[in-house]
């Protein structure tokens, strides 16, 4: 593919200027999405507050109202089941009359399946979130092979750039027939565009798997541009939005609808 036939990025929606009430929602709905936490130990508390607090995804997801309503939710990659938490306490402070009124409605979860290739990341779930409302339902599997069930939503983030580009299609069409008509799909990927923030990006990867416990695999990246025109080849009208203010990395959020 040439330069003129890479699609081109769309404009990303406009940033939303942080407010006081909402900055003191997000500190109330982090600290609620992580006290479970202390149920599995000092460890798995101490990583989701810091993966909650540092990394801008999870409140950007929720302020433009990623989510869309919520439904039946499909977690690949999930780690220690923290999406679930985050969900659900977001839900609980909505009823409650806490949601902000400048973001989208709070996503309500209907069902939530995390998938997981760490056994331990699925203990400390199981031990901290297994508990919800709604259950979470945790699979210790590798992403390639575990069956996905019918969705309305599927979140990857940060882990498809660890197979192969022929296996990214194979989930990523596989993804594409679990989801329900005008299913979503929340992909974060780095983009390789970027070179020095991709490489920060790795080694920051390396760093955290190994403290996780685990050997870091080798990675398979691609531009934006390149990802944009494998998701539109299976069948979705993606979108990129920026996800690394605040950060040294190349991240971007890929939003893909069918």
């Amino acid at each position: 593919m040439t330069s003129a036939e890479q699609p081109q990025l769309p404009p990303s929606p406009p940033h939303r200027q942080p407010c006081a009430a909402s900055d003191a929602f997000w500190h109330q709905l982090h600290d609620e999405a992580t006290a479970l936490y202390r149920a599995a130990g000092r460890f798995a508390w101490h990583f989701a507050r810091g993966k909650l607090g540092r990394d801008p995804v999870f409140r950007g997801m929720l302020e433009r109202g990623d989510f869309r309503h919520g439904g039946r939710i499909v977690d690949i990659g999930c780690g220690q089941g923290l999406l679930a938490s985050l969900l659900q306490h977001g839900a609980q402070l909505a009823r409650q009359g806490h949601w902000p009124a400048d973001w989208p409605a709070a996503p309500v979860v209907t069902a939530y399946t995390g998938i997981e290739l760490m056994a331990r990341d699925v203990q400390r779930a199981s031990a901290s979130v297994g508990k919800l409302p709604v259950a979470p339902h945790f699979i210790c599997g590798d992403m390639r092979h575990t069956p996905l069930p019918a969705c309305d939503l599927v979140v990857i983030l940060d882990v498809l750039h660890y197979v192969d580009h022929a296996a990214q299609d194979e989930l990523l069409r596989r993804v594409r027939d679990a989801l329900q008509p005008q299913g979503r799909l929340l992909l974060r990927v780095g983009d390789m565009n970027d070179a020095r923030g991709f490489r920060i990006s790795q080694w920051v990867d390396i760093a955290v798997t190994w403290v996780r416990g685990h050997r870091a695999p080798p990675t398979f990246g691609r531009t934006v541009p390149q990802w944009l025109a494998a998701l539109q080849q299976i069948g979705f009208s993606a979108r990129a939005v920026p996800m690394s203010a605040g950060t040294p990395f190349a991240n971007v959020l890929l939003v893909a609808d069918l």
